[in-house]
């Protein structure tokens, strides 16, 4: 039988530093670089990615604490992905002027009802009990277990269903997203992302306006790029998610919103991003289109498969 691959958590893991990515795109806009380290990241990330997705043994992400962006990238597509208490998750791409990537255009249009439209406009946090009920962790474990539950699996590595089960509890608290899921899916169902605001606007509940201020923070167009990606990654392969994905990551270097996004929350750290467009109602489709396009140099294509063509889904 095939043995397993563990994949522990126990820090804040980080699978790049977008801070590199945000002076190598000003260093190519100044003539000094040709760019090729915010192509090679996302292309390696992507590739890494799409193996954990199709490793064919079972593939154990051991979740004890924070995973958003990269971090999700390679724990989420496994087989089993096993949280502690400690677990916390979010995607909060649209506060720094990007978009939920690492596959998370196949992922979050596949959790229970609008959740993924949520958790990717917002950026919203997560802990064990949320997770389990979106379904993005398979199993609660307690951090002091483990040990012995690695200890287990590396026993018996053919079962590993079967270990974790035996491990597995129920989080002390209940999940939030259940009280909230009638409000997420109503809000979250509305046509673009202006709709979404309407159907917030129109709720009288403190979640509601808390949600809309959070979301009239973020970037207008990585919001508009979050909702597209999200709509045509319901029905695009995995592999077309991450093709996909690449063109928005490559649009997203050669736009301002990223750079100006990480100087507000990483450099300057005045929180205060100034974003262009800065309402909603002034990105076009035009714009949108065109992070979708094929980058000039090039698409990302997985070795041994050729390039993957999304011309039918575009």
């Amino acid at each position: 039988p095939p043995r397993s691959t563990l994949f522990p958590y126990t820090t804040l893991f980080r699978s790049g530093d977008v801070a590199s990515l945000y002076r190598d795109g000003l260093a190519q806009r100044r003539g000094e670089s040709d760019g090729a380290a915010c192509r090679d990241f996302f292309r390696n990330e992507y590739r890494l990615d799409r193996l954990t997705a199709r490793y064919p043994k079972p593939y154990i992400s051991l979740i004890d604490g924070v995973f958003m962006g990269g971090g999700v990238g390679i724990s989420c597509h496994g087989t089993h992905r096993v949280v502690t208490e400690k677990a916390l998750f979010a995607m909060p791409e649209t506060g720094i002027g990007l978009f939920p990537d690492v596959g998370a255009s196949y992922l979050l249009p596949r959790l229970p009802g609008k959740l993924g439209a949520h958790l990717g406009l917002t950026g919203a946090r997560l802990k064990a009990a949320d997770l389990l009920y979106a379904g993005i962790a398979t199993a609660y474990v307690p951090s002091a277990k483990l040990e012995q539950l690695l200890a287990a699996l590396a026993e018996t590595p053919e079962n590993p269903a079967d270990v974790i089960a035996a491990f597995a509890e129920t989080p002390a608290e209940a999940p939030e997203l259940a009280t909230l899921r009638d409000r997420i899916d109503h809000c979250f169902a509305a046509p673009d992302v202006v709709g979404v605001l309407e159907r917030l606007d129109g709720d009288a509940s403190e979640w509601a306006a808390a949600t809309a201020a959070g979301l009239r923070r973020m970037s207008p167009t990585s919001l508009k790029l979050t909702f597209e990606a999200s709509r045509r990654g319901a029905a695009l392969s995995l592999e077309d998610c991450f093709v996909m994905e690449y063109r928005l990551s490559q649009g997203c270097m050669a736009g301002g919103d990223f750079y100006e996004g990480v100087r507000a929350v990483l450099i300057d750290k005045d929180k205060s991003p100034r974003w262009s467009p800065g309402r909603l109602e002034e990105v076009t489709e035009a714009m949108i289109s065109a992070h979708f396009a094929v980058p000039s140099l090039g698409d990302l294509c997985f070795d041994n498969e050729g390039s993957l063509n999304l011309a039918s889904h575009v």
